[in-house]
C-alpha cells in the first residue's frame, strides 16, 4: 500500500510498476470516477452538498518523473481507493507518523461510530476497519426512508388464484387434476437482493471480534437489524455470491436513494478476501472524504453545543441577509455576538501574524457588519503543542471589535488512539473555553 498526506504539492515519487493499476484512477474528477460504475464512496453522501465542488476534484495526479518513476500529488481528499493488488491510502497532513488518528477521530464525531482501543496503521486490515465502523451510520440513514421493498415474480400452487397461471408448471404438478392452479404474480416484498445484501453484510460483520460491537453500539442500529432478520427469511449463506453480483449495480429508485450507498458499502465489505487476491476486476474501489466538509462538520459537534448556528445553504436555513430583499449568504458559524469560518488549511504558522487571504478577510467583515458582531475569525487545525490565538483589533473608528485566528492543536507523536483523544478532547475544552 502507498501512503501519502493530502495537499501535498510536491508530491511523493514512486516506482512505476509500484502504481501502474492506479494510473485509470489518477488524474480524473471524482464526479466522472463515480459514474464509471465504480465502487466509489464519496463523502458527503451527496457530491452536491460540498461547498468545495468535490466532484470536480482529483483524487490524486499522477505526472511523469522519468522513464522509470512517477510523481504523485493529492488534493483536499482523504481516505483510501485501490484497483486489483494496488491501494493509495491518503492521511491528513495534520496528522502525525501516518497514523491515522485525526482522520479516525474527526469520523468517530460525525458519524457517531465509537472506536475502542484500535490500534491504526496503514494497512490493509485498517482500510477495511473503517469499512466496518461506516455501516450503522449508513445503515440508520438509509432506514429512516423504510425498508426496502420492491416487487418480486412468486409462485403459487393454490385453489386462489390471484395472477397468471402458469400452464406448463401447472401440467407438470396438477395433473391429475386436484384442485389447486399454478400461478405467478408480481407483488411487493421486503425479502429482496436489496436487504439479503444487507443481511449478508451483518452475518459478516458479526464473525470479527468487533463485530459485535459495532453493531450493538446504537439502539436504533440493533432495532433495524432485528426488522432486517425478520423480512428476510429466505436467507442462505450459501446464496452469498449471487446475492453480491445482483447488487453489483446499485439501486436508483427515486424514493429509497438512501440505499444506493449503503449497497456501495456491503459490495465493498462483502468483497474485501476477493479484492484482495483477485487481479482481474478492473472496478476501482475506495472510500473518500472531503477534507474541508469533514472538518467543518467535526467542528459542528463541538460549537452547536454552545449555541452556535451552523447554517445549510442546501436546506436553506441558518442564513443571514445582506439587503432589505435578498443577499442570502450562509457563514459557516455565528451566534449573536461572533462569527466563524472553517478553514482546513495550514494556517497560524507565521509567527503572531494574522495570515488570514485577503476574500476570507473582507468575507468575515461583512458577515461582521451585518450581524454587528463585535468578534470575527478563522478556526483552523494547528500542528503545535497548544492552540494557538492571533487576534487583532480593528481600526479605532470602526464599531467592530477584533478579528482572531483560533488554531485547535492536533496532538502528535501520541502512543496510542486512546492518548490522542484525551489530548485533543483537553484542546477541544480550551477553544470553547477561548471563543468564549
Amino acid at each position: 500500500m502507498i501512503a501519502i498526506q493530502d495537499n501535498d504539492n510536491i508530491g511523493k515519487v514512486c516506482h512505476l510498476l509500484k502504481v501502474s493499476d492506479l494510473l485509470s484512477v489518477a488524474n480524473k474528477p471524482i464526479q466522472q470516477l463515480c459514474e464509471e460504475d465504480n465502487d466509489i464512496l464519496v463523502f458527503p453522501l451527496s457530491i452536491d452538498d460540498s461547498d468545495d465542488r468535490i466532484g470536480d476534484s482529483h483524487i490524486v495526479d499522477i505526472y511523469t518523473e522519468d522513464c522509470n518513476s512517477v510523481r504523485i500529488k493529492s488534493g483536499n481528499i482523504m481516505g483510501f481507493v485501490g484497483r486489483k493488488s494496488q491501494q493509495l491510502k491518503i492521511y491528513s497532513r495534520f496528522d502525525s507518523n501516518n497514523n491515522d488518528y485525526f482522520l479516525h477521530y474527526m469520523l468517530q464525531k460525525v458519524l457517531s461510530f465509537n472506536v475502542f482501543n484500535m490500534e491504526f496503521t496503514s494497512s490493509e486490515e485498517n482500510v477495511f476497519d473503517f469499512l466496518l465502523y461506516l455501516f450503522p451510520t449508513l445503515l440508520k440513514h438509509a432506514l429512516r426512508q423504510g425498508l426496502y421493498k420492491e416487487y418480486r415474480r412468486k409462485h403459487y400452487n393454490d385453489s386462489e388464484v390471484r395472477g397468471t397461471i402458469d400452464i406448463s408448471r401447472h401440467i407438470k404438478e396438477n395433473i391429475p387434476f386436484r384442485g389447486t392452479v399454478a400461478y405467478n404474480t408480481r407483488e411487493y416484498s421486503y425479502d429482496n437482493s436489496v436487504t439479503e445484501l444487507i443481511r449478508h453484510t451483518i452475518e459478516f460483520i458479526r464473525t470479527f471480534p468487533i463485530g459485535n460491537t459495532i453493531l450493538s453500539s446504537d439502539r436504533i442500529v440493533e432495532e433495524y437489524i432485528r426488522d432486517i432478520f425478520l423480512y428476510t427469511p429466505s436467507y442462505n449463506r450459501a446464496e452469498r455470491m449471487r446475492i453480491i453480483n445482483e447488487n453489483l449495480r446499485p439501486r436508483c429508485h427515486p424514493y429509497y436513494k438512501e440505499y444506493t450507498t449503503l449497497q456501495k458499502l456491503c459490495v465493498q465489505i462483502l468483497r474485501q478476501e476477493e479484492i484482495k487476491y483477485r487481479t482481474d476486476d478492473d472496478r476501482i474501489y475506495g472510500i473518500l472524504f472531503d477534507g474541508a466538509w469533514l472538518w467543518e462538520e467535526y467542528l459542528n459537534t463541538l460549537l452547536c453545543k454552545k449555541g452556535f448556528i451552523h447554517p445549510e445553504n442546501k436546506l436553506g436555513t441558518g442564513a443571514i441577509y445582506l439587503f432589505e430583499h435578498g443577499g442570502q449568504r450562509f457563514p459557516d458559524f455565528w451566534k449573536q455576538d461572533i462569527v466563524l469560518d472553517a478553514k482546513y488549511k495550514k494556517l497560524a504558522i507565521n509567527g503572531t501574524r494574522l495570515d488570514i487571504e485577503r476574500d476570507d478577510v473582507h468575507q468575515i467583515m461583512a458577515y461582521m457588519y451585518r450581524l454587528k458582531a463585535s468578534k470575527g475569525g478563522i478556526i483552523c487545525p494547528y500542528k503545535g503543542e497548544k492552540n494557538k490565538i492571533i487576534s487583532q483589533n480593528m481600526h479605532k473608528d470602526s464599531y467592530l471589535g477584533s478579528l482572531s485566528l483560533y488554531a485547535l492543536a492536533i496532538p502528535k507523536n501520541c502512543s496510542s488512539y486512546g492518548d490522542f483523544t484525551k489530548l485533543i478532547v483537553e484542546n477541544e475544552r480550551t477553544l470553547l473555553e477561548e471563543l468564549s
